[in-house]
């Protein structure tokens, strides 16, 4: 009977320093939460506020570059491109290309991509690839067709082609390529 009462009471023992334990943990993490709330979120900047971060970037020498580079004819070259699949872009439409470089311009720092030509103009085609979707991606060759859908599409003064994120690739019906969101945000 002894023997019963012993481990009766050293299990209450080891329970109640469980429940206390647990109940510990939740308290800290309650405080955790807390302490996170608490940081204010920046608010978004109003309309003369980013007007005015802009003209103070555009003084800076960066933004004269920038400037320079946007009204000389290679800055609008890109522009035109641009706006050649703009609509395209914003319906997440297929757009048609042909594969004409396996290879981004010198001295790019894109990751991984090729050169693409779509309605007559060459752009540079980026992927954020997973190690599971390269194979694909490095099966394509010059001169292969293929269907593009995105979203994005960016510039820069170092690039003399509009640069278009590949969300989705296609070649000969076959999805080579879809874009996997990131975990936990946009």
């Amino acid at each position: 009977m002894k023997k019963v009462m012993y481990a009766l009471i050293l299990l209450l023992v080891v329970v109640s320093g469980l429940v206390f334990a647990n109940r510990e943990n939740k308290n800290e993490n309650r405080e955790n939460k807390n302490e996170t709330s608490k940081r204010p979120t920046p608010k978004p900047l109003s309309a003369a506020e980013r007007e005015a971060a802009l003209k103070k970037w555009e003084a800076t020498p960066e933004g004269i570059i920038y400037k320079k580079w946007e009204a000389s004819p290679a800055g609008e070259k890109v522009f035109a491109s641009e706006a050649k699949i703009r609509k395209s872009l914003r319906d997440y439409s297929n757009m048609e290309g042909v594969i004409t470089s396996l290879s981004l311009p010198q001295g790019s720092r894109l990751g991984f991509g090729v050169m693409v030509r779509i309605n007559g103009d060459d752009y540079i085609l980026n992927f954020e690839p997973e190690k599971s979707q390269l194979e694909q991606l490095l099966s394509l060759k010059v001169n292969d067709k293929i269907i593009i859908k995105s979203r994005t599409v960016s510039h820069a003064p170092k690039y003399s082609y509009p640069i278009v994120r590949g969300d989705y690739v296609e070649r000969d019906g076959k999805v080579i390529y879809q874009r996997i969101p990131r975990k936990g945000g946009c």
